[in-house]
């Protein structure tokens, strides 16, 4: 049965709600007509089509037809019905109200979209208008994947991102994109230009929690591999996208009347900035967070990394999606949730400007120097609340006590460390401290006058302003306060009166204050001379309940105090609120700084913690390091009480080259050629990030953009075997590094058979050498490859040092110069555990191969690896052969070569070649 089928009937309400008492009563019909309660459910819904229907029900959510059959098998709650439609039951799930942020982070994470539909009226309200009355309700808020405030439902130390693309056409068959992103949690608020070539790797880069598209971009069939990648994707009408509004919405909604004062943006970047205010605004039903102005970002200021690499050298998540295990959970020192997050950023986007990146390390190696000082700013911003997403909350209506606390003792740590950061010298950390020094004193004391030291979590609750504060709410609270004392007064002396020492005053929501005294005391205040006192209420199980005139007045008297007392505090939150909104510039400066703090202070006690050095960064294209070490390896085995094998690596352009260097590393499985190059991969990443490095020492040239091709896998759902998702990744590689790029390759070609394999890796080392001319480690098992050094002059063999002992092979983990001749395969295969027989089979299987390669002809091997005649860029033309060609060709015997010599050979030809320019 569907909502669309017709407004259904309903049967008694499934729960007490006493505050709902006349939808109870008229939710009572199953003879198919519309009851009030179905039909204001139906056409709420109607308006949130796209949305399951949180209904507010008394002290519950309620949810009806398909709402409650999807929400029932994502929760795993009771799935119950209410009452029938057309004969069918109406199905029925709920959850309560005070556990709703659990089950809401539940469904949000499955990509689900809820609409909260609050109660705008008291019951009691409704009641007056007749007894089949409908307490008014409306959706108050959407919730979606991006537009979340609530700490319940977000990762304290990630960003929960909105993104929006659009697209606009920039010729005759071309088209721009233009990224907007905001964290609507911390007000932060960004653009960005792409194009189709850079588009994935933005959106793995920007890494969103959810994805507005037009409907007809979404439905594109050429990007359709693009949306498939992410995790939420909203399509939105065409409208949405329109670009002929879209200045006028932005400077509508930052109160502006030109935007030229937030810098320059392209038509693209414009629409989609104005989707995502849209968009907000629809989520948060008119209310305004407060983002910040749009930023652009200047194009290529970040490290270029497609998601193929981000997935391969597992930045900030590992390949199971767990943040242990990653880069970022390996170097994380920070204390503050805000500062995680900005780590997480500046790790997910590393810097290209060489000033920009050297002002980082000067801030780092400013506190690795002054430990005092770095250990002083962690203790202090250990104890800073994340003044953002406070403020979020607050802008929007949902905060509470704690923010506003949290406020104030954000702002309070802020001028103490600006204070203690006056005489630091570095440029980053001088902003960072001007910035600090501009928050407002004076909101900073009131706030913390005006709170209490522990305030309750919801402002609903009251008794979070400080006695002293204001002297109408201290009257008040006395007036309150004096009641209570005197109830108690009062249930002593109706003790006194009637004997009964048993007898309690109590109160809940229904029946207010009431007498109560055990069944077999209650004969005695049913006759006189208690009767012209005591008036019976209610008859339980074990205890009978009674009021009377005197105790009628107090409540009334009580309740007042107590409603006003909570009344003024609420007018008191009100303007500390208003007051913190008005001032949101200046508090997200100050939270922005504070966050920078932290990773600064964190990097530093990184490298001291873990022995990372300082690299020297260079406009050149260098990339020397010694002693180098993979950050999370390290770790792990330090665990384990193990040690770290570091390791060289140089791939510095040669003096008067016009290329870096290519190492190719070969050495057996299991040995460590996987780890040493995502190690000096991930170097780069935290060097431009503004991290020290694990190494001895390290220099650097900024490098453009990284390409990792590392490890195994399909992507079966897309129809792509192993190989082909191979394939398509060299393909990016070799189709976009550039001089400036750093490429890191392991066992290209393998995938496939021998010879195509082979064929394929030593095409894309010559091209790496001779056109993209990268800076690139090359890892393979084709150790044929080896021989190409002899004609590359940027190419250098490497490779990891093993050692046999009594058949067993033992790993050393040490890169070192030349080449390895053999695989270790089968002794791998031995410590894997395949069985003595298959080992022992596999040798001889191996030595018979061997022979026979051994007595292979070398025109075999040629005929079989059309390799050998690969073409070069630009292709040279022919020159005639010289007497030394001729000469050293009339020597070589075909028939008397082996396939090695046979190469040699070739090599040796080749040399003697006339080379043109």
């Amino acid at each position: 049965m569907t909502v669309a089928d017709a407004c259904p009937a309903e049967t008694e309400a499934p729960r007490p709600a006493p505050d709902d008492a006349p939808e109870a009563s008229a939710a009572r019909r199953e003879d198919g007509h519309v009851t009030p309660v179905m039909a204001q459910f139906v056409e709420i819904k109607a308006a949130n089509p796209d949305c399951l229907l949180f209904y507010r029900m008394g002290d519950f959510y309620e949810l009806f037809f398909e709402d409650a059959e999807q929400a029932s098998q994502a929760l795993g709650i009771v799935l119950t019905k209410r009452g029938k439609h057309l004969g069918a039951d109406i199905p029925m799930c709920g959850v309560p109200v005070s556990r709703a942020e659990e089950y809401l982070h539940k469904l949000i994470a499955l990509g689900f979209r809820v609409a909260v539909c609050e109660q705008l009226e008291d019951p009691a309200e409704a009641r007056k208008r007749g007894s089949k009355s409908v307490v008014r309700r409306d959706v108050t808020r959407l919730v979606t994947p991006g537009t979340l405030t609530e700490d319940a439902l977000l990762d304290a130390r990630r960003e929960n991102v909105l993104l929006a693309v659009a697209r606009v056409r920039a010729g005759e068959d071309a088209f721009a994109y233009g990224l907007a992103f905001a964290d609507v949690s911390t007000g932060t608020f960004r653009v960005c230009a792409s194009s189709a070539a850079a588009l994935a790797a933005d959106l793995a880069r920007i890494d969103p929690a959810e994805v507005l598209l037009s409907d007809a971009l979404f439905e594109e069939a050429d990007l359709r591999p693009v949306w498939d990648e992410l995790p939420a994707i909203t399509p939105l009408p065409r409208q949405s996208f329109e670009g002929a509004g879209a200045e006028h919405r932005l400077a509508q909604y930052f109160g502006v009347a030109t935007l030229d004062g937030f810098g320059s943006f392209g038509r693209a970047e414009l629409i989609a900035a104005a989707a995502i205010v849209a968009y907000v605004e629809r989520t948060q039903l008119g209310a305004r967070p407060a983002l910040a102005p749009p930023v652009r970002d200047a194009d290529d200021a970040t490290l270029r990394i497609d998601a193929g690499t981000r997935i391969n050298l597992e930045l900030v998540r590992t390949t199971t999606g767990e943040r242990r295990g990653s880069l970022l959970g390996a170097v994380d020192r920070t204390v503050t949730s805000a500062g995680a997050r900005l780590l997480a950023r500046r790790l997910a986007e590393p810097l290209t400007d060489l000033s920009a990146i050297r002002g980082r390390h000067d801030a780092v190696g400013h506190l690795v120097e002054e430990g005092a000082l770095a250990a002083a700013l962690r203790r202090r911003l250990a104890a800073v609340p994340d003044l953002a997403r406070a403020l979020s909350r607050l802008s929007l209506g949902r905060g509470g006590p704690r923010d506003l606390l949290a406020i104030g003792q954000g702002l309070e740590e802020g001028l103490a460390l600006a204070d203690a950061l006056r005489a630091a010298p570095p440029a980053d950390l001088a902003r960072c401290a001007a910035a600090l020094a501009r928050c407002e004193p004076g909101l900073a004391r009131d706030l913390r006058a005006a709170l209490v030291e522990a305030p309750p979590h919801l402002r609903r609750d009251g008794g979070f302003i400080a006695p002293g504060y204001d002297a109408d709410l201290d009257a008040t609270r006395a007036l309150r306060d004096e009641s209570r004392r005197v109830v108690a007064e009062l249930e002593r002396t109706y003790v006194e009166a009637t004997g009964v020492r048993t007898l309690k005053i109590r109160h809940n929501a229904v029946l207010g204050y009431f007498v109560e005294v055990t069944a077999q005391n209650a004969d005695r205040l049913r006759e006189p001379p208690h009767l012209a006192t005591f008036t019976h209420r209610q008859t339980l199980a074990g205890a009978v309940r009674f009021t009377s005139p005197e105790l009628a007045a107090l409540e009334s008297r009580i309740a007042s105090a107590g409603e006003r007392a909570l009344a003024l505090e609420q007018a008191i939150f009100d303007r500390l609120a208003e007051r913190v909104v008005a001032a949101a510039d200046a508090i997200r400066t100050a939270a922005e700084a504070l966050a920078e703090l932290d990773v600064h202070a964190g990097l530093a006690r990184l490298a001291v913690d873990e022995r990372h050095v300082r690299p020297t960064m260079t406009a050149a294209l260098d990339f020397a390091i010694e002693g180098g070490r993979h950050p999370v390896v390290e770790q792990a085995l330090a665990k384990a009480k193990g040690g770290f094998v570091p390791n060289d690596c140089d791939l510095s352009a040669p003096e008067g080259a016009e290329g870096g260097q290519i190492w190719l590393v070969t050495g057996p499985n299991m040995a460590g050629k996987s780890t040493f190059l995502r190690q000096n991969a991930l170097i780069a990443v935290l060097a431009q990030a503004g991290a020290f490095v694990p190494a001895r020492s390290a220099r650097l040239g900024v490098v453009d953009r990284l390409f990792s091709r590392v490890g195994a896998a399909d992507d079966l759902a897309r129809g792509r075997s192993t190989f082909m998702v191979e394939m398509v990744e060299t393909a990016a590689i070799l189709n976009q590094a550039t001089r400036r790029s750093l490429v890191i390759l392991d066992e290209i070609g393998r995938g496939t058979a021998t010879f195509d394999g082979m064929s394929i890796a030593w095409a894309s080392l010559e091209h790496l050498h001779e056109i993209n001319r990268c800076r690139a480690l090359f890892a393979t098992h084709f150790h044929e490859l080896t021989a190409l050094s002899q004609r590359c002059a940027r190419l250098a063999n490497a490779t990891v040092k093993v050692a046999e002992w009594q058949g067993d092979v033992v790993f050393l983990h040490e890169v070192v110069p030349g080449a390895a001749d053999r695989s270790y395969g089968i002794q791998v295969a031995r410590l894997a555990g395949l069985p003595p027989a298959v080992i022992a089979r596999a040798k001889a299987v191996l030595a018979e191969l061997e022979a026979a390669e051994r007595a292979a002809p070398a025109q075999r091997l040629i005929d079989e690896l059309p390799l050998f005649a690969a073409a070069r860029r630009p292709p040279p033309e022919a020159a005639p052969a010289d007497d030394a060609l001729a000469a050293a060709l009339d020597a070589i015997d075909p028939d008397a070569l082996t396939p090695r010599a046979a190469l040699e050979a070739i090599y040796a030809l080749k040399a003697l070649r006339p080379r043109r320019g």
